[in-house]
């Protein structure tokens, strides 16, 4: 598949780089410096573009079987996800590019009926900010008329092993045994390729968590 990626500078992006590559799908990566980003290899284009300008995001992914953002706001405006998810929108319903794979944030999820991650008492105040962006950036998606599937990380997502291996869950968060809540970056890109090859979850949000 012709994959467009944003966001492929990021210890995410860069993750879901290597699995597609790996798995021979061919990825545009696309970025405002694309010196920051993967150099060139065999199935693997570097782009210069802005996520935040629909008519270049519909000039970069015109011919692309699905795109991907892994976009985040980083320590840029928090809003940043936002504006993204109407610039996406817009730029693949111009270029007739229905596949949208997106990844957001966890604090939308679950914790307790009615109560999500990001509204619970010990959620960090750094991170309550952009936690609602990507919490606004999903309700965006939700009104959409493209076929996007939102991928909500678990509460710990960091480099580690690829083992394969993961559960899926919808709108709560997902935790082991121990209580844990996490994935590796590494089987989080697995399970995003995943449902590029094999579409499950067509116009819905999903989370990943380890097996």
């Amino acid at each position: 598949m012709r994959l467009a990626l944003y966001g492929a500078g990021g210890t995410i992006g860069r993750r879901i780089t290597q699995e597609a590559l790996q798995r021979g799908h061919r990825v545009t990566a696309i970025g405002r410096d694309p010196a920051k980003l993967e150099p060139p290899a065999s199935g693997l284009a570097v782009l210069r573009g802005d996520v935040l300008e629909p008519v270049g995001v519909a000039r970069a992914v015109a011919g692309h079987d699905a795109v991907i953002s892994a976009v985040g706001a980083g320590n840029g405006p928090s809003d940043l996800v936002v504006r993204a998810a109407h610039s996406l929108i817009e730029g693949l319903s111009r270029a007739g590019v229905r596949r949208l794979l997106v990844v957001g944030g966890a604090g939308s999820l679950e914790v307790a009926p009615g109560v999500q991650l990001v509204d619970a008492p010990d959620f960090p105040a750094e991170w309550r900010a952009p936690a609602l962006a990507h919490r606004d950036a999903l309700a965006v998606y939700r009104t959409a008329d493209v076929d996007w599937t939102y991928f909500s990380p678990p509460a710990i997502l960091e480099p580690g092993e690829r083992t394969g291996r993961y559960r899926t869950g919808r709108d709560q968060l997902l935790t082991n045994a121990d209580g844990k809540s996490r994935i590796s970056a590494e089987d989080f890109a697995v399970a995003l390729l995943d449902e590029v090859e094999r579409p499950r979850h067509l116009r819905e949000r999903i989370t990943v968590a380890d097996a």
